[in-house]
């Protein structure tokens, strides 16, 4: 049993005809992800990539019973995209698009709190359990079926960890890039959680950045269910200089407690297998595993 997206999973791209909708659904066709088809109000009775174009999401429901939504709507109108999904009963909704005004994600996330909807991202690589769907934008051949669940802040991380841990003769079950806006739908300690419950996932990839206390928050959570499942983790961001924002827009040292070094003696504390390099994920997991 994955987590969030699987074989079964009825995807729907919003903002499928623009230029990043068509590149990225043409790689989850390809890839094998259940694309059911798309949706861009205006277009809809339309195909595009040999997939029905829907003028709204309820469409997209109605017609092709869609439950899962990857969006690539501009900034703008991302949040409002946001919304409609969950309004029009889709479980899972993933939001790549960059850039969206913190205010707009206040609303969005105030908005879907008490549906029945788990938002990831936005500013996220998205979600894929190999061989089974993705549901994003990351190079799905580094992806390699296995039972360790990976939860990052950083997309480049996610795939890094990805290749350590094929290389290190295991898989991935499911591989979550939770994004590295302030306002994000999934937290660390959520989407750990999901792959705790998860009974095709044996251990855990946990990578976080500075800035926020999310990596924190997660770690003691598992130190408080007992450490159910080992989890490798790392903090990236480990020269960045106070107050200054390196890459996201989330990290950004704040106080004390949201520095690398910080971060990663919490995580140690909590029993976590914590790295100083990515390059030691992989190696380090074989042992947490007894491998």
């Amino acid at each position: 049993m994955s987590v969030l997206v699987n074989k079964n999973s009825k995807v729907i791209v919003q903002g499928f005809t623009g230029s990043e909708g068509t590149f990225h659904a043409g790689q989850m066709i390809e890839y094998g992800t259940n694309v059911v088809g798309g949706v861009t109000p205006g277009k809809g009775g339309q195909t595009h990539l040999d997939k029905p174009v829907f003028n709204t999401v309820q469409d997209a429901v109605d017609q092709a019973g869609a439950d899962v939504s990857i969006i690539f709507v501009p900034p703008a109108f991302a949040a409002d995209a946001i919304m409609e999904a969950a309004d029009a009963g889709i479980k899972v909704i993933i939001a790549v698009t960059e850039g969206i005004p913190t205010k707009d994600m206040v609303t969005a996330k105030e908005y879907i709190k008490d549906k029945d909807v788990v938002l990831v991202g936005p500013n996220c690589p998205g979600v894929i359990t190999p061989e089974e769907a993705k549901v994003g934008i990351m190079p799905g051949f580094v992806f390699k079926k296995g039972r360790i669940g990976i939860v990052s802040k950083s997309g480049t991380l996610t795939y890094e960890a990805a290749d350590q841990v094929v290389k290190a003769g295991l898989g991935v079950s499911t591989a979550i890039g939770i994004g590295g806006d302030p306002i994000i739908g999934t937290s660390t300690k959520q989407a750990v959680q999901l792959l705790m419950e998860d009974d095709e996932t044996d251990a855990i990839v946990m990578i976080g950045e500075i800035g926020g206390n999310y990596e924190a928050e997660a770690a003691r959570w598992i130190q408080s269910q007992g450490n159910p499942k080992p989890v490798v983790g790392f903090i990236a961001g480990q020269t960045a200089p106070k107050g200054k924002r390196m890459g996201h827009a989330g990290a950004i040292i704040g106080g004390a407690d949201d520095t690398a070094a910080a971060k990663m003696k919490i995580m140690e504390e909590c029993g976590l297998h914590v790295v100083a390099s990515p390059a030691d994920i992989g190696e380090t997991m074989k042992k947490a595993l007894g491998k």
